[in-house]
């Protein structure tokens, strides 16, 4: 009895770990370049009893474990904007980000120019080209951005927008503010990333599929806490026949 009641607090504690998931993923419905995870989970096997008196080999728990989070890279829909400073990433590029913890990356091309001139994210962190900040003067008109990243104006090409990959991009981790972090250097897009200027990216997160599994797991988690009081009810009832009889 005990055992099913750990099996199902553990089931419970995956399904609270999958609602927050969901909960984060609708929250960024409208986020620019967001990119919604899912949760993955594995069963755990307790190992089987090895008493002599038993008549016949105990019956092994099935525990759930989480296995933490994928993120989907699936390419979000297109938006034309025909703001020369947005850009909108094809491929599993992202663009690469100076802040106060150091490099970080972004799917978010709703760029802007801040007070100095240098290209930032709607944070106002700065957006790296392969020299550093990308710095645009006062006097400069005719702003455009390449495919390959390139900026140029009516003087001139004034830097390249890094972008970058990674060879696991699972292992990027969610940082707030549409930022990633990664453990191992990035690596140069080359052609697995072109930019399309004048648009953005929007997330990839489908409200009615998230919906949908809202709804599965609010039955999911109804149906084991349903399972859970009556195991112990049951409990109680074997205690105070127990305690009759004794």
């Amino acid at each position: 009895m005990q055992n099913a009641l750990f099996v199902g607090v553990s089931s419970q504690a995956a399904l609270q770990r999958q609602l927050d998931v969901i909960a984060n993923n609708m929250a960024n419905v409208s986020t620019t370049g967001f990119k919604s995870r899912d949760t993955r989970f594995q069963e755990y096997l307790m190992p089987v009893a090895s008493a002599d008196s038993f008549t016949g080999p105990d019956r092994r728990v099935s525990y759930v474990i989480d296995q933490g989070t994928v993120l989907n890279l699936a390419q979000g829909p297109i938006e034309q904007t025909g703001n020369p400073l947005h850009v909108a990433i094809r491929g599993e590029a992202f663009l690469a980000v100076q802040t106060p913890q150091g490099e970080r990356y972004t799917r978010n091309g709703a760029l802007e120019m801040n007070a100095q001139g240098q290209l930032v994210t709607s944070d106002g962190n700065p957006v790296l080209g392969e020299g550093g900040p990308i710095a645009i003067n006062a006097q400069e008109t005719g702003l455009t951005i390449g495919a390959d990243g390139t900026v140029s104006t009516n003087f001139g090409v004034r830097g390249k927008l890094r972008l970058v990959t990674f060879a696991n991009p699972q292992r990027l981790t969610n940082e707030g503010g549409n930022l990633y972090a990664s453990p191992v250097p990035a690596q140069p897009a080359g052609l697995q990333g072109r930019l399309e200027a004048g648009a953005l990216e929007r997330s990839n997160v489908r409200p009615v599929v998230e919906m949908t599994r809202l709804m599965d797991l609010n039955r999911s988690y109804a149906t084991v806490s349903s399972m859970i009081t009556r195991l112990d009810d049951l409990r109680g009832t074997a205690i105070r026949r127990l305690a009759d009889v004794a």
